[in-house]
C-alpha cells in the first residue's frame, strides 16, 4: 500500500469511526434502561437492518439502471453470510441486549476490543505480517481503553452483560473482515447493500414480530436513536468503513481505538454523561498510540 492509498484508507476509516461512534449512546436511547424500557433489543437489531435493507434494495436497483451493479459470484456468497451474521445479527443484537443492563460507557469496551480483533483477523486473512512495534501499540492502546472503562465503570460488570459484549466484539470483527474481503470485487457500498438486501427475508418478519404494540408509547428520543442506528450505523457508516478496511485492514483498524472516546463525547449531550480531565487524559494517550502505531511497518507475507 503506497502513501496515497494509506492516506485514503485513514480518511475513510475516520469517517466510518465518527459515524459508528454514536451507535452506543443511540442504541442506549433506543432500548432504554431496565427501569425505563423503550424498544425491544430484538426490534432494534432486526428493525434497523430491515430499514437499511429496503434502502439497499433501492440503491442496488439504481446501480442496475446505471449499469454499475456488481452481482456476487458463487464463491462470494459464504462471505456474505459471514458478514451478515457479524454486522447484522451478532454485533447489534448482543450490543443492544447488553446496553439494556449497562451504561454506554461500559458498553464502549466492545469498541475498545474491536481494533485488536479486527487486526488479528485482518492479518490472517490478508496474509500480512505486522511488526512487533505495531502489535505493541495495538495492545497498549487496547489496554489503555480497557483500563479507562474499568475505572469509569468502577470495575467490570459480571454476568450476562459482559458475555453479550464479548460475543458482540467477536462477531463484529468477523463481519468487518468478511465485508472487507468482498469490497475489492463488489465495491464498498454494494457489499453492505447486498448483505442487507439478502437478509430481508429474516430481518423483516423478526422486526414485525418484535415491533412495539403501541408505537406512540415509545419516546421520541428512542425513535431518534432507532432512526440513527438504522440509517448511519447499519448503512451509511459501512460505505466508508469497508472501503477503508479493503485498502488496509490491519492499519485502519487502529483508528477504531479512538471510537470509545468519541462515543463518550456524543453521550454528553445525549445521555447527560460528564467528560472530566481523566477521560481527556486517557483519550490523548490512546490517540498517541494510534499515531505511533500507524508509523510501524506492516509487511505482506511472501507467497509460498
Amino acid at each position: 500500500m503506497n502513501r496515497a492509498q494509506e492516506r485514503e484508507a485513514l480518511i475513510w476509516g475516520l469517517v466510518g469511526v465518527v459515524l459508528f461512534a454514536a451507535t452506543l449512546p443511540m442504541t442506549r436511547l433506543a432500548v432504554g434502561p431496565v427501569d425505563a424500557q423503550q424498544l425491544s433489543p430484538w426490534f432494534v437489531t432486526f428493525g434497523r437492518a430491515a430499514v437499511a435493507g429496503l434502502l439497499s434494495v433501492a440503491y442496488l436497483l439504481w446501480q442496475r439502471s446505471r449499469g454499475h451493479l456488481n452481482v456476487p459470484c458463487r464463491a462470494e456468497w459464504p462471505l456474505l453470510g459471514i458478514t451478515a451474521f457479524g454486522v447484522i445479527v451478532g454485533f447489534p443484537l448482543f450490543l443492544a441486549l447488553a446496553l439494556r443492563h449497562v451504561p454506554s460507557t461500559h458498553g464502549a469496551v466492545v469498541t475498545a476490543l474491536l481494533p485488536l480483533s479486527t487486526a488479528v483477523l485482518g492479518a490472517l486473512w490478508y496474509r500480512q505480517r505486522p511488526s512487533a512495534g505495531f502489535w505493541a501499540c495495538a495492545v497498549l492502546g487496547s489496554g489503555l481503553v480497557l483500563g479507562f472503562m474499568a475505572w469509569r465503570a468502577g470495575g467490570f460488570y459480571l454476568g450476562a452483560a459482559n458475555i453479550y459484549l464479548i460475543i458482540a466484539m467477536t462477531t463484529g470483527a468477523f463481519g468487518y473482515i468478511g465485508g472487507a474481503r468482498l469490497t475489492p470485487s463488489l465495491g464498498a457500498e454494494q457489499v453492505i447493500c447486498w448483505v442487507l438486501a439478502c437478509s430481508l427475508p429474516l430481518t423483516l418478519p423478526v422486526a414485525w414480530w418484535f415491533a412495539p404494540a403501541a408505537p406512540g408509547a415509545i419516546s421520541a428520543m428512542a425513535w431518534m436513536g432507532f432512526a440513527y442506528v438504522a440509517l448511519f450505523s447499519m448503512w451509511i457508516g459501512f460505505f466508508a468503513w469497508y472501503r477503508a478496511l479493503a485498502l488496509g485492514a490491519v492499519r485502519v483498524s487502529q483508528i477504531q481505538l479512538v471510537q470509545p472516546f468519541l462515543s463518550l463525547l456524543f453521550a454528553v449531550p445525549l445521555l447527560g454523561e460528564r467528560l472530566d480531565l481523566v477521560t481527556a487524559g486517557f483519550a490523548l494517550a490512546v490517540i498517541a498510540t494510534v499515531f505511533v502505531g500507524k508509523k510501524m511497518p506492516v509487511h505482506q507475507r511472501a507467497a509460498a
